[in-house]
């Protein structure tokens, strides 16, 4: 039997690559069609950002922090933008992409799946929309 991740979501697999929900491997499957008809140059999966190098301090070794989005975009136009699929934001996600904001120039698009609102839609927009009911 397929494990739950602590999130809920089963991993799975599309053209030999892990995705960690239906979601991601969702937004992938489209990322393959938009390539193909030409409305983006390429993409990439799982990305990785240095948000902090590694360092000692008091004969202590700390390792470097990084984050590992779900995919890079590159668009028409050589414009770049980092894509993470989510459910909803953890603490920890949280500090991350402030640190990506602060050191990284690219647009940062968190993208949640949700059918009353016509498909993707930044989490951002998605939590007001809820909160006003």
């Amino acid at each position: 039997m397929k494990r739950r991740n602590k999130y809920g979501n089963h991993k799975i697999k599309v053209d030999g690559h892990t995705f960690d929900s239906k979601k991601e491997a969702q937004f992938y499957q489209e990322l393959i069609y938009r390539k193909r008809v030409g409305e983006i140059k390429g993409f990439t999966l799982q990305p990785r950002y240095e948000l902090l190098e590694g360092f000692k301090k008091q004969n202590k070794t700390y390792r470097k922090m990084e984050y590992v989005a779900d995919f890079e975009i590159e668009h028409l136009d050589g414009s770049i933008e980092v894509v993470d699929i989510k459910g909803h934001e953890t603490e920890g996600f949280k500090l991350k992409r402030k640190l990506f904001d602060y050191k990284y120039p690219l647009k940062l698009s968190v993208l949640a799946y949700d059918r009353r609102f016509g498909g993707w839609i930044d989490l951002d927009e998605l939590k007001k929309v809820k909160k006003k009911g």
